[in-house]
């Protein structure tokens, strides 16, 4: 293991992942626990002034509930969007423990939720955090994932951990494609459980060998590391190996305790279709 991986592990194994813990019913904030990101990029080359990329971490989560002045139960699907330049990610069992402290307390309305939420998670990552409740009535409009999906493509695969050097761009045609894939799973970097997860890439630049792109993918199957950070490893390998004028990689994590994770990194100018995908 790199003494990167040592030294990440050491600040996550500071909070409750991985521990048997009792949950709180009743409102804290001090349930959230921050992890600094800059302990990641450290090993990708770049740091908060230099990020090479904008982007946002989306988090959906499904079992939300609070009290109303009445004492009923309230229930909500929310989605919080962190920013890419916060710096601190927020480590997801807390994330849990902390929304179902809200489960056993009254408060006059959900404006009111709402305005905690983005106080105590904006303290926590740092930065600004937006949040959209929803019913869990409203109908929601399910999407796709744009572009070719590299799924069918008949390869032979023998690599399991991370291997930038699968990245083949020897082509020099220019190109301006979209491509996904399915195939994506990772490992939580605490407790080795399986991260499932729907990939992006969209670029432009010198075009990249489809085939050896999805050993690339695929090759994250036995690596531990949280979600932001396999994004962001993958931006900064695609970056590194092939160059293009412009990338974009987002990923849609399948949820596990009620909560998904979707990291979007880019530098495109325009603005990229987040939709939920029916897997999720």
């Amino acid at each position: 293991m790199s003494d990167h991986n040592e030294k990440n592990i050491s600040t996550a194994q500071q909070s409750l992942l991985g521990q048997s813990t009792p949950y709180c019913h009743s409102y804290d904030p001090t349930l959230l626990f921050p992890i600094p990101r800059q302990e990641n990029r450290d090993e990708l080359g770049f740091d908060l002034q230099s990020l090479p990329f904008v982007g946002l971490d989306i988090w959906t989560a499904y079992e939300v509930s609070w009290l109303n002045a009445k004492g009923k139960p309230q229930v909500a699907i929310v989605e919080f969007a962190f920013s890419a330049d916060a710096p601190n990610l927020i480590e997801s069992k807390s994330f849990k423990l902390y929304l179902n402290s809200f489960n056993g307390t009254r408060f006059d309305s959900a404006e009111e939720v709402i305005a905690l939420w983005e106080k105590d998670l904006s303290a926590a990552s740092g930065g600004e955090v937006s949040v959209d409740m929803r019913s869990v009535d409203a109908e929601e409009y399910l999407g796709k994932l744009p572009g070719e999906c590299l799924d069918d493509l008949d390869i032979e695969v023998d690599a399991y951990q991370v291997s930038p050097d699968l990245l083949v761009c020897e082509s020099e045609e220019i190109v301006s494609e979209t491509l996904h894939s399915h195939l994506l799973k990772s490992n939580c970097l605490v407790t080795g459980q399986p991260d499932w997860g729907s990939v992006v890439i969209r670029y432009e630049g010198k075009k990249i060998e489809w085939e050896g792109l999805l050993k690339y993918l695929i090759s994250f199957r036995n690596h531990n590391e949280f979600h932001e950070q396999c994004v962001e490893r993958i931006f900064t390998d695609i970056q590194k190996r092939c160059q293009p004028e412009h990338l974009t990689v987002y990923a849609r994590y399948l949820r596990r305790g009620g909560l998904d994770i979707n990291p979007y990194r880019s530098n495109f100018e325009d603005e990229f279709d987040l939709t939920r995908l029916s897997r999720q």
